[in-house]
């Protein structure tokens, strides 16, 4: 009775065509010794033997069809059982070579690889010996037509049950090649995902918290002025106001970044920062309340890679950040300087006693970092007496062509 369990339909399907095989084998042989009895190999002095007898050692060797996938070996056993029989009975018919010769191809090919090349090796020694046999007791004649008979009755199925076997393999073989194949590229997506989530969140912190940091501190001041002087109102203003499309208009480049594809974009995107709007960043940190001195001793006239100018941008930017929201309304030093292929970057502040610690995360350090690392350059930050100091040296890789 079906009991629905889908799982077991391949192997109950199995077992049906193996049934199929025992009657499908059994049928065909009888109605061929019945026919043709004569195609057959035959002992000339042997009595003429019994129909039942050699019907009832062909269903022998049919039943050995029902282990041709679990265990063939055991089925072989049973079909040899079977032609011992009719050699005693001096005729081997038809049917049974071809029973005999599917069983040898499924002891090859639904075998383990040892036991497979231990059934052609007996299968060789059983034909080898026939023929010997023959060339000691029959001659030469005998022995040839006994290895020509046995040869296509047993080497034929030994061998395409062994080509089967090793196509079966290689195909297998490419299958687990292009599952890990598959597996590695899915690794190497979440990686890839990972990796751009990771920059996304750092890119929101360098640019869009930081600018949002100064226009909190900067709006703050203005809140809490006693007596606002009109012009300084309006120059924090228009620092406020400066810093917010400046924070929209990246908001809008990382927009556009983040697409799947340019269709229908016609918004200009704008170019990655760089060190060339220095000045626009000193001049918005110190709407903040910074004071700022900068000593740009950089002798070289040549662009830098844009991966190192937007690194040093960031770091000077987060490092300004960092300046205005834990010491507000401090002293800060900048000094740049480039030698020996390096970019040198040192932000200096005082450290304000008693000012807020701002309750940061952590990742505005990670990112300072993270920028470092991704052009093989070098960052450090810390308290150093009474000044909090950020050192960053980045590599400057020379232009192509250029003389050693």
């Amino acid at each position: 009775m079906f009991n629905g369990r889908v799982k077991g339909w391949p192997a109950g399907r199995e077992q049906l065509e193996d049934a199929l095989y025992v009657v499908g084998y059994f049928t065909l042989g009888g109605l061929l010794y019945l026919v043709v009895p004569e195609v057959a190999v035959r002992w000339s002095d042997a009595p003429e033997p019994s129909p039942w007898a050699l019907l009832g050692l062909l269903s022998v060797a049919s039943i050995g069809h029902t282990q041709r996938r679990v265990r063939p070996v055991l089925g072989l056993a049973i079909a040899c059982v079977a032609l011992l029989g009719m050699v005693q009975l001096g005729t081997v018919p038809l049917a049974m070579m071809l029973i005999l010769g599917d069983l040898l191809y499924c002891s090859v090919l639904h075998t383990s690889e040892r036991l497979s090349l231990r059934v052609a090796g007996a299968t060789a020694a059983v034909a080898g010996g026939a023929a010997l046999v023959s060339l000691v007791f029959e001659g030469g004649r005998a022995a040839v037509l006994v290895i020509l008979n046995l040869g296509l009755v047993l080497a034929v199925p030994v061998l395409w049950g062994r080509e089967v076997r090793l196509h079966r393999g290689q195909a297998d073989a490419q299958r687990e090649r292009a599952e890990q194949a598959s597996r590695m590229a899915e690794l190497d997506r979440a990686a890839a995902v990972a990796a751009e989530r990771a920059r996304m969140a750092r890119d929101l912190h360098d640019v869009i918290a930081g600018q949002l940091s100064g226009i909190a501190i900067q709006s703050e001041a203005a809140l809490n002025l006693p007596d606002p002087d009109p012009a300084v109102l309006r120059r924090v203003l228009q620092s406020v106001r400066r810093d917010s499309v400046a924070s929209l208009a990246e908001m809008r480049t990382m927009i556009g970044l983040l697409r799947a594809d340019g269709a229908g974009d016609a918004d200009p995107r704008t170019a990655p920062a760089g060190l060339d709007r220095l000045d626009a960043l000193l001049e918005s940190a110190a709407g903040t309340g910074l004071r700022i001195e900068v000593d740009d001793a950089r002798g070289g006239v040549a662009a830098l890679p844009a991966a190192v100018d937007l690194a040093a941008f960031r770091i000077v930017q987060e490092s300004l950040t960092n300046a205005a929201k834990h010491a507000p309304r401090s002293r800060v030093r900048l000094h740049l300087d480039d030698h020996d292929g390096e970019l040198v970057i040192e932000i200096e502040n005082d450290l304000v006693p008693g000012a807020p610690a701002g309750g940061g995360t952590g990742t505005g350090l990670l990112g300072l970092h993270e920028r470092a690392d991704a052009v093989g350059g070098t960052v450090t930050a810390g308290a150093d007496g009474g000044r909090w100091r950020v050192h960053a040296v980045l590599p400057v890789p020379a232009p192509a062509g250029a003389s050693r």
